[in-house]
């Protein structure tokens, strides 16, 4: 399983979403500080889900980094765009 299927598998678990996008975008990175050549190291996330409801955006994002557990150190960059 690569590292978006990872993503995906998590965070749908977690949160169960009415939309769920993880966009792989490593290679707009390529060359770039954090490109480890895995082609598996820039990922950006849209999430929209009741559970994030009464939550302030610091809290959202502290949840879908708790969801995600050991992925993110293995990644480099995670740009979240989360709702409800």
């Amino acid at each position: 399983m690569n590292v978006k299927q990872e993503m995906e598998t998590a965070l749908q678990a977690a949160f169960d979403p009415t939309v769920l996008e993880v966009v792989n975008e490593s290679h707009k990175h390529a060359g770039h500080a954090g490109d480890d050549g895995s082609g598996e190291s820039h990922f950006a996330v849209k999430i929209r889900a009741t559970a994030f409801e009464g939550m302030n955006r610091v809290q959202q994002h502290r949840a879908v980094h708790k969801a995600l557990g050991d992925i993110v150190p293995r990644i480099h960059a995670l740009a979240l765009d989360i709702g409800t």
